[in-house]
């Protein structure tokens, strides 16, 4: 009865609608969800925490421990795309790198296969989602527990905060290797920009993380030296050697549904496009997004009656109350300023097509997805001058100073006039790769040991790993 309560518990937490519907109810207050949000986190910890999946793992896999199998698996872990397919961001990125990895499946020895963490912590295959991402005949496909071979390679590519290590020990041990995905490590360096719960969290997958790869593969250059650099500084976190990947991200938007006919605020914002110069920021709303300075900054030049767009695609994230709440009753709203937070990929792509530049104004980020997006369509991009932005669009985009509302105002009115005089940096010719490329640039590190770096402590561990993670 314990653990029974204990799994409908485990299943409520994750729930997609519970969620949706405790985020509404403590909207208004932001300091009561940050400490709901950090309660809600220290009981998934408590719950997920057991060793139940591991106990499971040790006696059903025993069987299949030294199967010398020639067709061996590439299993894509997407745990966090089962619970909420929110079609940005990181979710983006797992979408393409897994439509692309199932449809040239096999790739060499390797079967593909998409898996996830059950909410007990078992892993299983991810059958029924597999089958509805490739448009395949529906038949009774079953999530059954993943059979993991010796040779067989698991890569996450996804984030799933509360993810069951233990299992993933445990099946290490048999032979599985372990690759995970780091998309950036902004919660650890810049945790003043996201919520308690978040840094709590994010803490403790790092740690996990580092307890269990063998190796990690970055969605940048940039990101693949932060995290040696953070090792360095914090020799406690491996003790032993890690190579370090990286691969850049795809820029073909992949569709995932028919393109439909513009809904009416389509209309109004493509309208609004065509009639006036219009700055396009694509992105969550979240504090490091920089939305405020970039609003404050337009707000600069409506105030002398200039005729300049600002279109925000991003659906509301986290500590942006106070903005969300001030973008809704603009005066500006629907005029020069217009939000929306359910645009549909068709729509985004014609906004990339019609708009006059992307803003770029992120205080950190870990690769720049609309970077590459607006050069694929050949948007002009303003960017903030921060490292990453640099290793994406090099000397392809405008740069703005890491500073104020004012100096970004400046700078907007400065690439006005250099866009007037056809001097605008231009990104027509910017390198990008495909979701294709890009998914085969990630396989020569995933399967040719293609590793940029190595992280090698000062004093490297001789236990054996296996043992040290048990």
């Amino acid at each position: 009865m314990k653990n029974i309560l204990k799994g409908w518990i485990r299943a409520l937490l994750v729930d997609p609608k519970v969620i949706a519907i405790a985020r509404k109810f403590l909207g208004p207050f932001p300091i009561v969800e940050d400490y709901v949000r950090v309660w809600n986190y220290l009981l998934k910890k408590k719950l997920f925490s057991n060793n139940s999946a591991l106990t499971y793992t040790v006696r059903d896999q025993a069987n299949i421990v030294a199967v010398n199998c020639e067709q061996k698996q590439l299993l894509i872990d997407i745990s966090e795309l089962i619970l909420r397919d929110v079609h940005t961001g990181i979710q983006r990125v797992v979408h393409g790198i897994l439509q692309k990895l199932l449809s040239n499946s096999p790739i060499g020895h390797y079967i593909v296969k998409a898996v996830y963490a059950d909410a007990s912590g078992q892993l299983r295959f991810a059958n029924k989602f597999t089958q509805k991402l490739l448009a395949e005949v529906e038949h009774d496909a079953d999530d059954s527990l993943i059979e993991a071979r010796s040779g067989d390679i698991f890569f996450c590519p996804d984030l799933h905060l509360n993810y069951p290590f233990a299992t993933l020990a445990a099946l290490q041990q048999r032979g599985l290797h372990i690759i995970f995905a780091i998309h950036d490590i902004i919660g650890l360096r810049n945790a003043h920009l996201f919520p308690r719960a978040y840094e709590l969290a994010f803490t403790d997958w790092i740690a996990g993380v580092m307890s269990v790869t063998d190796a990690i593969v970055c969605v940048s250059r940039t990101v693949a030296s932060e995290v040696k650099t953070w090792l360095e500084e914090h020799p406690g976190q491996r003790t032993y050697p890690l190579p370090i990947g990286y691969f850049h991200l795809g820029a073909n938007i992949e569709s995932s549904q028919p393109i439909q006919a513009p809904e009416n605020d389509s209309i109004l914002i493509l309208a609004a496009c065509r009639s006036h110069p219009t700055i396009l920021m694509v992105g969550t709303i979240e504090p490091r997004k920089g939305h405020s300075q970039a609003l404050a900054a337009m707000e600069i030049f409506w105030k002398v009656g200039m005729d300049l767009n600002l279109v925000i695609i991003g659906k509301e994230g986290w500590r942006t109350q106070q903005l969300a709440r001030q973008l809704r009753r603009h005066p500006e709203r629907n005029q020069h300023l217009f939000w929306l937070e359910n645009a549909s990929d068709s729509l985004l792509i014609e906004l990339y097509k019609q708009s006059s530049a992307l803003l770029a104004a992120s205080f950190a980020e870990g690769f720049g997805l609309p970077l590459i997006e607006a050069a694929y369509y050949g948007l002009p991009i303003i960017a903030r001058d921060i490292p990453i932005f640099h290793e994406v669009a090099g000397e392809y985009a405008y740069y703005f100073p890491n500073t104020n509302s004012s100096d970004l105002a400046e700078s907007i009115q400065h690439w006005l006039e250099l866009d007037a005089q056809g001097n605008a940096p231009q990104s027509k010719g910017m390198p990008y790769l495909t979701w294709e490329q890009s998914t085969q640039q990630l396989l020569k590190v995933l399967l040719e040991d293609n590793w940029y770096t190595t992280y090698q402590p000062d004093k490297v561990d001789t236990t054996n790993k296996s043992d040290s993670t048990g």
